[in-house]
């Protein structure tokens, strides 16, 4: 059971039972009076889980690279993205949907776990560190620029007060 629904836990009964009747999401809004966004949100999420979409599960499971890669070239294959959720465990289908994307934007290099927070800070002794005439050259080059800035600011004044 998602906390950020609009609906309440009585209206989520109701609308699976109504599900279970065989009506639509659409007919199930509209007899209850609510947002059809989240009815159909749950129609969706009742279609996997059945039932066990009241019971509230964990978030942000971690999957691993070759579960994801498996995933989406089955899905690739022309399986339905509904069913496939449903067989592998998966809380949604736009789970499958946006590695379906990142494979096809990033290759199978974007399914691959991404390092988080910030890199580590490199430290003065070691290779990738710039050498100090590096540093040099790099304040050079930026006080050449400043310099030049400021020449063509004091071109354009003194063109401005003739």
């Amino acid at each position: 059971m998602r906390a950020d629904s609009s609906l309440t836990l009585e209206q989520r009964h109701r609308a699976i039972a109504c599900f279970e009747q065989g009506k639509a999401d659409r007919s199930v809004a509209t007899s209850l009076g609510v947002s059809r966004w989240a009815v159909r949100h749950l129609y969706r999420r009742w279609r996997i889980h059945g039932r066990g979409v009241l019971v509230a599960k964990p978030t942000k499971k971690p999957y691993s690279f070759e579960f994801k890669a498996r995933a989406v070239r089955r899905c690739l294959a022309g399986e339905s993205k509904t069913d496939l959720a449903q067989e592998l465990g998966l809380s949604t289908p736009k789970l499958l949907e946006s590695w379906v994307r990142t494979y096809r934007n990033e290759g199978e290099e974007g399914l691959r776990p991404k390092r988080r927070g910030r890199p580590p800070r490199r430290a003065e002794g070691t290779a990738d560190a710039p050498s100090e005439l590096e540093k040099l050259r790099r304040e050079n080059e930026y006080l050449a620029a400043e310099n030049a800035y400021l020449k063509k600011l004091r071109a354009l004044r003194e063109q401005g007060h003739q």
